[in-house]
């Protein structure tokens, strides 16, 4: 009987050794998930800031800073198409794309037949840095889905039409383009050491936990 009970405590042992492991193994996973969560959610959180800050500085005449998705950032989560339906997009907006780079990119498509079709083949550009900015330069439609065809299929995608400049409101793209610096592949240009202090530390913590 001596040889029985042992070996029935050693299963239960070898059963709780098991439990505990599977628990400590899903909780790791869980915090993997929510720091990745959180870092996504912070760099939105930080664009949202970022683009407060624009609003309150000589740029400001440049137009409206539009966050595409709002707090969501573009997101399958996100119903950009809900989000879009009271927004007004004019000559000298700015729209801003805040996404994981791990996981999502956008392109602007050549037409409307393209965007409708999800057809992402062959865009006029691609954004894939995780955060971009879009200079509403001129008017007419603009078309931007996920590069991945699933994803747009799924209504990740934005179509902008670009309304001419509010009355009374002239905007020098020139002028414009000067004050902010160049800004290659619609990346991010922003302007002072502190933004870009804090954009740096976004896109370190959001990338380090993807």
């Amino acid at each position: 009987m001596l040889p029985f009970k042992r070996g029935k405590a050693q299963q239960q042992k070898e059963g709780l050794e098991d439990t505990t492991f599977l628990e400590f193994h899903s909780s790791s996973l869980f915090c993997v998930f929510s720091m990745a969560v959180m870092g996504k959610c912070f760099l939105v959180l930080m664009v949202v800031v970022v683009v407060s800050v624009l609003g309150g500085c000589g740029l400001a005449e440049a137009g409206q800073h539009h966050v595409v998705g709002g707090d969501r950032g573009w997101d399958l989560g996100s119903d950009i198409g809900v989000w879009s339906l009271d927004k007004v997009f004019r000559v000298g907006d700015n729209i801003w794309f805040a996404y994981s780079a791990a996981e999502e990119a956008v392109a602007e498509l050549t037409s409307k037949e393209d965007f409708e079709a999800c057809n992402v083949t062959n865009p006029i550009r691609m954004f894939t840095d995780g955060l971009s900015r879009v200079a509403l330069e001129g008017e007419g439609e603009r078309y931007f889905a996920s590069a991945k065809p699933i994803s747009c299929s799924r209504g990740l995608k934005l179509r902008v039409e670009v309304l001419p400049a509010s009355q009374g409101e002239t905007v020098d793209v020139d002028r414009v383009e000067a004050a902010q610096g160049p800004a290659p592949s619609g990346s991010i240009g922003l302007v002072g050491p502190p933004v870009m202090a804090l954009l740096g530390l976004a896109l370190v913590l959001l990338f380090s936990n993807f």
